[in-house]
């Protein structure tokens, strides 16, 4: 079954509300953890369920995320007929972009048509779990569905409507974007539905049919949750997969997170460093893969005041250098230069930020390439951060990629 299965990745998006971190990168190479990019985990899923031939579909912005697959990722056989391919836009079908998700799948028809393949799963390249998609598979052949949606429960006033599955005992769904009354469970207050987690397993066949007389279509947005799914549902065959359930290595913590906003990137950062953090990434059975530099380990050193470099419940990458400075709950990612007698605090640092002696930062996010003066406070005064920086809802301060900062 894994054989006849064709992954796609969409990863063209642009994450606007992720601003400034997508300024310069597609949602989907954004850093995460101290050390990965967000696309690192829909790929090591698809390594470790045995799925072995990938398109990612790349547009706004991709080079970051083209040069990670390349760097990272160049691991299969294609003697094998193994592959991950950044597919951009071909304009074999038009002469535009990729004009939502099922045009982006529209427009690389000849590549689905000529793979061989019995089904199609296609994989939002911006979310954060684990899940083993082979079980997905089973079920789905087990079924004989034209499409299975995995889903998960989530409360409702989350979900809008747009994703909300209606099921029936077996599975099948039977309505897609609207709540019931019966889906309105008491669950301390608050109802909760099931929800698509973007996640689609088409049967080839009905999915190209699908898709070509969507293309015809006056007045369709051309995206998979909003035209092609409600459609497949009215016409039957539609399957719900309960995340969470399936066999296999990888534990069973049922963590999934769309950070697609700076307060909920943060938050799911942050969360990494709770004493049983949500998402376990040091679960030997199920290792995350990504492209590691050339660097040396990271290492702490008495700065010229005395100071002792420390770190105290923190994630610390390779090269990363604490010279005298203190880091207290945060994600360093590699080569940080931490100077003497500087406080880091709930902040997260990208590759190669440099932090001047006695800089303060608190609640911050600091992109590549950021040089921070000595004696420098950020997070301190929210007038004069937001005068600088970007500033989340929550407070969170973002100091853009190559931000100079002037005297």
């Amino acid at each position: 079954m894994l054989d006849k299965t064709l992954t796609v990745i969409l990863a063209g998006g642009q994450g606007s509300r992720l601003q400034p971190l997508t300024l310069e990168r597609t949602k989907a190479a954004v850093p995460f953890g101290g050390q990965y990019r967000i696309i690192d985990f829909p790929l090591v899923n698809c390594l470790h369920s045995g799925l072995r031939r990938i398109l990612v579909l790349t547009q706004y912005k991709s080079h970051s995320l083209q040069k990670h697959l390349r760097d990272g990722w160049s691991l299969f056989n294609p003697e094998l007929a193994e592959y991950i391919t950044a597919v951009p836009p071909q304009m074999r079908r038009g002469g535009g972009w990729y004009d939502g998700t099922a045009d982006a799948v529209y427009q690389n028809l000849y590549m689905l048509k000529r793979s061989g393949a019995e089904r199609v799963l296609i994989l939002p390249g911006d979310h954060i779990y684990r899940m083993d998609y082979a079980p997905v598979i089973a079920f789905h052949v087990q079924h004989k569905a034209s499409v299975t949606v995995a889903c998960m429960q989530r409360p409702s006033a989350e979900a809008g409507l747009s994703g909300i599955l209606d099921l029936d005992q077996n599975g099948q769904v039977n309505s897609y974007g609207v709540l019931h009354e019966r889906q309105r469970a008491d669950n301390g207050g608050e109802s909760t539905a099931q929800v698509s987690m973007g996640i689609y397993l088409f049967s080839i066949e009905g999915l190209i049919s699908a898709l070509e007389e969507d293309h015809d279509l006056s007045g369709s947005s051309h995206d998979l949750t909003h035209d092609i799914l409600p459609k497949m549902v009215a016409a039957g065959g539609a399957y719900a997969y309960q995340f969470g359930g399936e066999a296999g290595r990888v534990s069973q913590d049922r963590y999934w997170r769309d950070v697609a906003t700076i307060d909920s990137y943060y938050e799911a950062n942050m969360e990494l460093l709770d004493p049983v953090p949500s998402l376990d990434l040091y679960q030997p059975e199920w290792p995350i893969r990504t492209h590691h530099g050339q660097n040396p380990p990271a290492r702490t050193v008495p700065g010229i005041s005395g100071s002792e470099g420390i770190f105290i419940n923190s994630i610390v990458a390779n090269g990363v250098l604490i010279v005298g400075g203190s880091v207290q709950r945060s994600i360093l990612f590699p080569k940080c230069l931490i100077g003497d007698e500087a406080v880091i605090h709930n902040s997260i640092l990208f590759d190669g930020v440099k932090v001047g002696d006695r800089v303060q930062l608190e609640n911050c996010i600091v992109d590549k390439g950021v040089v921070i003066p000595a004696g420098e406070r950020i997070g301190f005064d929210q007038a004069r951060d937001a005068a600088r920086f970007s500033v989340s809802p929550k407070g969170v301060v973002v100091v853009p990629k190559d931000y100079r900062f002037t005297t």
